[in-house]
This record gives C-alpha cells, sequence and structure tokens, in this order.
C-alpha cells in the first residue's frame, strides 16, 4: 500500500523552491539604483528591471537545491545569485512592497478547477425527486423520535403528528445534556432555533408547507457564516469572529424551512478533531476523536443531537467522520453546492455537503443546496434526479481486487461487495494506477497557504492548540517555499488523474472502495467527483483510533477486550451522478440493516 496522508505530512515537504527562502527576506533597499534608459523601441526583458531585495550569495542557492531536489553547477548558482535581485525578487513585491496590494478573502484565484473534462457529458438531463413512502406512527419515546432519520421526521411534521418545537427543543436538550461527553458544540442557537421553529409550526398550520427540510432542527460546521452569531472556524483568531450575512448554504437552508440549532466543532482551520474547546468525541467510541474535520457534524448526528448537519470536505473531512462515527456522509461533485460565505481551505478542492443518519436524508438536504451562486465562481448550474424507490439490478459496481484484500479493507467491505452482486449489480474489476497521487497536495498546501498567508505572517497560527509537524502552522510555514513549478506539475497530474477516472467509469456506474484508503479518497477529491460513505457494519478495535501521527509520548489508549465500533464504505460516482450513488446506498443501507444500532451511552 502507498504512504498514507499521514506519513505524507510528516515526511519532508518536496518539490520546494529555495528562491522563496530569500525573496521574503527584505523590501527594496532605499539605495537601489534606477534601471538605465531604454533604447527607443527595444521590448522588455526579464532582469533588467531595478535592483530589489537583499544581496544572496551562491552558497544559498546551493541550500535551496536541498528542498528542491535539483543540483547545479558552481557557476550556475554564482549566476543565479548575482542576477537574483533583478530577475527574481520584485515578483514578491505584491508582499514587501514598495506597492503592497492586498487580496481580500473574498478574492479568488483566476484559474479554476474544472471537473468536466472537455467533450465529456456528466450529470442527468433533468431534475427528479422521488422521495420513500410515508412513515408509520410517530413513537411515544422521545429517544426514538431522536434518532429517527429525515425522510420520517419530515413526514411526522408535514402530517402536523409532531410539532418543530417540540423537536427543537428535544435536540437542544440533547445538546447541553450530551456535550460533555463530545464536546460537538461551538455555539449553541437557542434563541433562533426556537424563533424558527415556531415559525415554522405556524406556516405549517396555514398550509405552507415548504418541504421535507421545513421545521427539521439541524447543525452547521462552524465554518459558514451565520448572520449575527459567530462563525470561529474553530480556531484561536476567529473565536470572537461575528459575520454580518448567512453564507449561501445557510440561507438556502433558512429558505427550506431548516432549524439551526448549533454551530457545530471543526479541527482549527478545517483539520482534524481539535478545536480551542478541545477535542471532540466519538459518541460510539468516547476514548479517541469524532476524525475531522467535520468532527461535530459527525459526533452530532451520531448521538442523535440534530436532524443532520452541514460538514465540510477538502481532502476527506466528510468521509472519515462518517465513518468514525457511523453516519452518511454526502460528498458532492465539486461546483454543485456554493461555498459563499464559507471558510476558505483550498479553492479548488472544498465542498459543502450533509452529514445525517439515512442515505436519503443527505438527498433531501442536497437538493435545497444544489446550484450556483454569484458569490462563488467554482459553482455551476447542475441536475439532480434521485429515486429512493428505484432498483439496481443490471447496475455495474467497479471494484479494486487488490484494495479489498488488504488493510484498510475489513470483512465489512467485502461483504458489502457481495451484498451488492447478490441485489443484481454486476461486479467489474478495475485496476488504480500506481502513480505518485500525494504530490497532488502540493495544489492543497499552495492554495492553503495562500489563504491563510497572513495569518502565518503575523504568528496567528502561533495561538493555535496543535503545533504538532502534521498540523497546520508548520505546514503552512513550510509551503512558504514550495515551487510554483511542482504546482503547475501537481495540476496538471490532476489532470491526468481525471482522464483515468473517466476510464474507469466508462466501464462501471459506481466504484464501491473502502472508505479510508489513501488513493482514492486523496484522487477523487482532487478530480472533484461525489462520494457517498455509509455504516454496512461493525469491526472490533484493540486501540484508539486518531487523525494526527503517532506520538510516542502521548500513547493512544488500548482495550482489552476489545470495543465494538462502526464501520462503512464508499461509493464513487459519476461527475454530477449523485443520484446513482444514492440508489445504491438505499439498497446498501436496507440489506445491511446496520443503521439500526445506537451508540451507548446515548439512548
Amino acid at each position: 500500500m502507498s504512504s498514507s496522508r499521514r506519513e505524507f505530512l510528516t515526511g519532508p515537504v518536496v518539490g520546494l523552491i529555495g528562491a522563496a527562502v530569500v525573496g521574503q527576506v527584505a523590501p527594496a533597499l532605499a539605495g537601489d539604483q534606477p534601471p538605465a534608459p531604454a533604447t527607443p523601441g527595444a521590448p522588455p526583458a526579464f532582469g533588467t528591471g531595478p535592483v530589489v531585495g537583499p544581496v544572496i550569495e551562491p552558497k544559498t542557492i546551493a541550500e535551496a537545491e536541498k528542498l528542491v531536489q535539483v543540483t547545479y553547477t558552481a557557476a550556475q548558482r554564482a549566476q543565479a545569485a548575482g542576477n537574483w535581485q533583478v530577475s527574481m525578487a520584485p515578483v514578491y513585491e505584491r508582499r514587501t512592497g514598495p506597492r503592497k496590494l492586498a487580496l481580500e478573502p473574498t478574492v479568488a484565484p483566476a484559474s479554476q478547477w474544472n471537473p468536466a473534462l472537455p467533450g465529456l457529458t456528466v450529470g442527468p438531463a433533468r431534475n427528479r425527486f422521488v422521495r420513500s413512502p410515508a412513515a408509520g406512527k410517530l413513537p411515544t419515546r422521545d429517544e426514538d423520535i431522536a434518532f429517527a432519520p429525515v425522510s420520517q421526521l419530515s413526514r411526522w411534521i408535514e402530517a402536523r403528528q409532531l410539532t418543530s418545537e417540540r423537536l427543537t427543543r428535544l435536540y437542544l436538550e440533547r445538546l447541553e445534556r450530551y456535550q460533555p461527553k463530545i464536546n460537538a458544540v461551538i455555539t449553541l442557537t437557542r434563541d433562533l432555533a426556537l424563533a424558527q421553529a415556531r415559525q415554522a409550526d405556524a406556516e405549517i398550520a396555514a398550509g405552507k408547507y415548504r418541504g421535507p427540510l421545513h421545521g427539521i432542527p439541524w447543525g452547521a460546521k462552524d465554518l459558514v457564516d451565520t448572520a449575527g452569531i459567530a462563525t470561529t472556524y474553530g480556531a484561536e483568531p476567529f473565536r470572537n469572529r461575528v459575520p454580518k450575512a448567512d453564507a449561501a448554504t445557510v440561507a438556502r437552508l433558512h429558505q427550506a424551512g431548516a432549524v439551526l440549532v448549533a454551530k457545530l466543532s471543526l479541527g482549527a482551520l478545517a483539520l482534524n478533531d481539535i478545536w480551542f474547546g478541545g477535542q471532540t468525541n466519538n459518541p460510539w467510541l468516547l476514548e479517541e476523536g469524532a476524525s475531522g474535520s467535520s468532527a461535530g457534524p459527525g459526533a452530532a448526528t451520531a448521538a442523535g443531537c440534530v436532524g443532520f448537519a452541514l460538514g465540510s470536505e477538502t481532502g476527506g473531512s466528510i468521509v472519515s467522520p462518517a465513518m468514525r462515527c457511523g453516519v452518511t456522509g454526502l460528498r458532492p461533485t465539486f461546483g454543485r453546492v456554493p461555498r459563499t460565505g464559507a471558510m476558505t481551505l483550498c479553492w479548488s478542492l472544498d465542498k459543502l455537503g450533509p452529514m445525517a443518519r439515512g442515505v436519503e436524508d443527505t438527498f433531501l438536504v442536497l437538493a435545497a443546496l444544489s446550484g450556483p451562486d454569484r458569490g462563488d465562481v467554482s459553482s455551476v448550474p447542475s441536475k439532480l434526479e434521485f429515486d429512493a424507490t428505484a432498483g439496481i439490478k443490471g447496475l455495474k459496481v467497479g471494484f479494486f481486487p487488490r484494495w479489498m484484500g488488504e488493510p484498510p479493507a475489513t470483512e465489512v467491505d467485502r461483504a458489502a461487495l457481495d451484498a451488492l452482486k447478490k441485489l443484481g449489480m454486476t461486479p467489474v474489476e478495475l485496476q488504480f494506477p500506481d502513480w505518485p497521487y500525494g504530490s497532488l497536495l502540493t495544489v492543497l498546501f499552495a492554495e492553503a497557504a495562500a489563504s491563510f498567508e497572513e495569518l502565518t505572517l503575523n504568528h496567528g497560527l502561533d495561538q493555535l492548540k496543535m503545533q504538532v509537524p502534521d498540523a497546520w502552522p508548520n505546514i503552512f510555514r513550510q509551503s512558504r517555499f514550495l515551487s510554483a513549478v511542482d504546482l503547475v506539475q501537481a495540476d496538471r497530474m490532476r489532470r491526468k488523474f481525471a482522464e483515468e477516472l473517466a476510464r474507469m467509469f466508462a466501464s462501471a456506474d459506481v466504484l464501491l472502495v473502502p472508505s479510508l484508503r489513501d488513493e482514492m479518497l486523496t484522487v477523487t477529491n482532487f478530480t472533484g467527483h461525489p462520494s457517498l460513505t455509509l455504516r454496512t457494519g461493525f469491526v472490533e478495535v484493540g486501540q484508539a483510533r486518531s487523525d494526527w501521527a503517532p506520538d510516542p509520548a502521548h500513547p493512544l489508549p488500548k482495550f482489552s477486550p476489545k470495543r465494538r465500533v462502526p464501520h462503512g464504505v464508499t461509493l464513487i460516482g459519476r461527475l454530477f451522478d449523485e443520484g446513482t450513488i444514492g440508489r445504491v446506498g438505499i439498497a446498501l443501507e436496507k440489506a445491511t440493516g446496520a443503521m439500526a444500532e445506537r451508540p451507548p451511552g446515548f439512548a
């Protein structure tokens, strides 16, 4: 198996440019000489501008070669050092001056990632949404109501068997009761929630039903803006940040009549599961983190504290906590859901998506979120065709034989594949190219470091709780030295992987993969393909799990006897074809029956 993301993060960051070592040292010197007058009609040339920045020596270039992994001759080093002040240093003027230029957080890069290859037809040709049949009678126990999926809650509210206010108070009480255990809430939005719930009940009583999310309490990962309510990014420097406007997704859920009960935790600046309030814990195994960075959405949903939650993913932040906490996570196609008003980690990778206790629930939410917004230049028009009652017989499921036979795959993964075969799907064996997929992270590191450049340079990162080698502070600092050449090459490799995925989907309707198989988790995030992660069984673990690199000074708890925890698989779909993975997910959900069990201590 290839090196994991964790191993990559703790190893040396390759593809670095030594030029940056000196390029950010100092602004232009006051005594620099102006350039000689140009001969009329002579075009400009590189290396003929004014002298800018400090003098560097050939030994500086020699040391930089170790970072970029190249070798120059002594003459080449001397030439590069001698010419540096007029050739390369001026590119730092935007930051070092004298003509500094501030880049507002809302300014996206001019280059945009389009996951659809030229000539490739993506997505369904029509919009169509078919819900499952109406739910049965309202349970008598509050616990059974709290753990019911949105597909049932919405039917009870629509039929006025259940009021939004009762359900909202139930979830607010559970959020407060279980917060000491799971540590998933950053801000409880009690006043807003009760006002929205009462409004929902009044509208429904008056015959103004808005749809299946009307009156449903939900929680938002605390990186989407909420007007007048703190949005902290889980990070110390932003804990008092209060936006003036709602994010596009928040506004759409408000419009759908959903009731916001809490801003939920995320690992600081969307990495892992530790925020300024501590670690968010897995309801199934409180001795370990909930995984991240959508830690709060995963934990609160699993503990029956919200109807659904809104998470986000850049490199695994929906898939991983959905796996760990045993909930369903839907990562939409890149560009389907607008990110206006959401924290930017990586412009070409960030995706917002729902987390819930059932497959259909995530699609009820996705239907409300889909569609472009002018504030997100990467958001595009798209159609959604989903039928909760449709069968899957005759569809082709692609899988990777080697992956299914080795870790991180388990018997649960192999049983899920067998279940799909028995349900009438045709298995298709595929091969994944043994390419350096980890090199794609150059794009993530460069964009993330650019997004939080000011926080890095003003040492705001020093306030973050986690200062270990694989946390953002160290990675952002290292990323100041990433090579622009390697960034372009990584972007080209991204296109090459997109072509490989297109080849795979020419022979399969969906892919079934072990959820935490690093190659596919990384690549499909970069290509923009949608994924659905759902619980399909249980495994036993003898040690707590962590998103962080192993730390011998702080060993993870071990268990004897082993602990039983949820486990699930991930379905990857064609671009903008979430409906197909939804159909397969519902069939798998019913066949395994694994979602019926609840975490001990929360029932």
